[in-house]
């Protein structure tokens, strides 16, 4: 049997199949077919739709593993032409302009999911509203040229060598060994024993003593326990820890399900579109805490989600919560496991999980966690000390969520659209905390976390050899590398959250001025 080479298509064919409803996208000048198996992947299928029309070779190979890659060879559909020094000319993907494929199944149907800012100015198909209807959703047709990209500042020869360095960069972290396991324990010698002895001293404590100093001294364990697992449930997360998707797919489960009745599920499949659209205020559920916090006057507008699939109203109580947000932001973040709790039970109750064993495994540990830790609360003599267990046990945990948006929140958010390569827009929206290593356990990897979203497969433990590499790499090609220490980090962006908060202010100012005006 003789196989057939792939066709070659042009930039226009991959744009007419596109307008048509097909998902495809570039892995090194292969057009992959993802249409079918989408909502079968791993990563979530806005992944995919994330990068429809564009050369993904850079986040397709930083997510997958080998064997990974070599299952998608079977729906490579054709090939493409890519100029050696400025790369494929990407499209612009439909999500990016706010359109899905429309319910009706329709072959080159799209519907309106939502206002976005990037479809304004594409003409009268993309103006239609989203209307609800006997018949559905309003119906969008395509044409390849409303595929076309924004106008762009960016090189794209700068950025074309900025991706091939990046491949050189991966091969150089290759050689040194640092994507392999460290130690007989992947590394987590120590870390297993931290987890060990807190987890201990929080169940000694509350079943051996019945004073107030004593359970709270529980609490406080419990709270740190949790606090160090995160970071084990993120490792996970990430296949970070054995390697395997399956088997770090349950031990994170176990961790964070069970130990710690939040969904590893919904982390997943929230924090791989964080990774891939980093700090785009759309596109990035990380950063997306209207109405408490706003880290960019864009948030004013009322933006569509097009993770969460709604508007992020800036209503009233957003203006007031976010006029504040500055002298707010601790209080908000120290209870911020609330907000986790909310979001999993929202993810595992909703439409986006599967019905399969790992959705069943989670629901089971939940339930769990809560027939646990709800015995504990009502173990305890009184409601004030229920409450204040509660509290302290979640409050203690929450500089984990300080550290998460530590090495985003005072970075930029502009979105300099498709041509911008991977590394630039990772290297542009992300910074480092500057830690001694005797104390970065505290920070669980997350102080690195630059390298880690270059190569978010590295293991923890590895992140700092590998980021003397990547100083390096963006020393050979003027790129910032942005690092702080913890309180500069922390000060940069309280700035950042007292600038947009005066901002409000401002407008507010104005607009009393006007009013004044026509009054007069």
């Amino acid at each position: 049997m003789i196989s057939r080479a792939p066709p070659t298509l042009r930039r226009e064919d991959v744009a007419e199949g596109i307008a048509q409803g097909k998902y495809l996208f570039i892995h090194r000048s292969r057009v992959i077919n993802a249409t079918a198996w989408a909502p079968y992947h791993p990563g979530g299928a806005l992944a995919i739709l994330h990068f429809v029309g564009r050369d993904a070779t850079d986040e397709v190979e930083a997510y997958h593993s080998v064997e990974a890659l070599q299952r998608m060879e079977k729906y490579v559909v054709a090939l493409v032409d890519i100029d050696e020094e400025e790369g494929w000319k990407p499209l612009t993907p439909p999500i990016a302009l706010g359109l899905v494929r429309h319910p009706d199944g329709v072959k080159g149907h799209w519907a309106r999911e939502g206002s976005i800012r990037l479809a304004e100015g594409k003409g009268d198909p993309l103006a239609c509203p989203n209307t609800d209807s006997p018949f559905g959703p309003e119906i969008i047709t395509l044409s390849p040229g409303d595929l076309e990209p924004p106008s762009s500042d960016l090189d794209l020869r700068k950025e074309r060598a900025r991706s091939k360095a990046y491949h050189e960069l991966k091969t150089r972290i290759t050689e040194a060994g640092l994507f392999n396991r460290p130690g007989p324990l992947s590394g987590y010698g120590s870390d297993i024993l931290r987890y060990t002895l807190l987890g201990s001293a929080a169940f000694a404590l509350y079943f051996l003593t019945t004073s107030w100093l004593g359970q709270m001294a529980s609490a406080t364990c419990l709270g740190l326990f949790f606090h160090q697992l995160t970071f084990f449930a993120h490792d996970a997360g990430h296949t970070g820890v054995t390697g395997n998707w399956w088997w770090d797919r349950v031990l994170g489960m176990l961790v964070a399900d069970w130990i710690g009745g939040l969904s590893l599920g919904w982390w997943c499949d929230n924090h791989n579109i964080h990774h891939l659209v980093t700090n785009h205020p759309e596109h990035d559920p990380d950063i997306q805490h209207i109405p408490f916090f706003a880290i960019s006057k864009d948030f004013f507008g009322s933006l569509w989600s097009t993770y969460y699939k709604r508007v992020m109203a800036f209503d009233g109580f957003s203006k007031r919560m976010v006029a504040l947000q500055h002298k707010l932001y601790y209080v908000v973040l120290s209870l911020a496991r609330f907000n986790l709790y909310a979001n999993s039970y929202a993810y595992l109750l909703g439409p986006k999980p599967r019905h399969d064993a790992f959705w069943r495994f989670e629901l089971a540990g939940v339930a769990f966690y809560w027939s646990y830790f709800g015995a504990m609360l009502r173990g305890l003599p009184s409601w004030k000390m229920r409450l204040a267990y509660l509290l302290i046990s979640h409050m203690v945990s929450s500089p984990v969520h300080v550290q998460i948006v530590l090495s985003h929140f005072a970075c930029s958010t502009e979105d300099l659209g498709p041509t911008e390569s991977f590394p630039s827009r990772q290297l542009r929206t992300t910074m480092d905390v500057v830690c001694s290593p005797d104390v970065e356990f505290i920070h669980g990897g997350l102080h690195l976390q630059v390298t880690h979203h270059l190569f978010p497969r590295l293991p923890r433990h590895n992140l700092r050899k590998a980021s003397l590499l990547v100083k390096d790499y963006c020393k050979e090609h003027d790129i910032v590398y942005r690092e702080h220490g913890f309180v500069e980090g922390n000060q940069h962006v309280l700035a950042v959250l007292a600038d947009v908060a005066n901002q409000i202010q401002f407008i507010k100012t104005v607009a009393d001025a006007e009013i004044d005006e026509k009054i007069k």
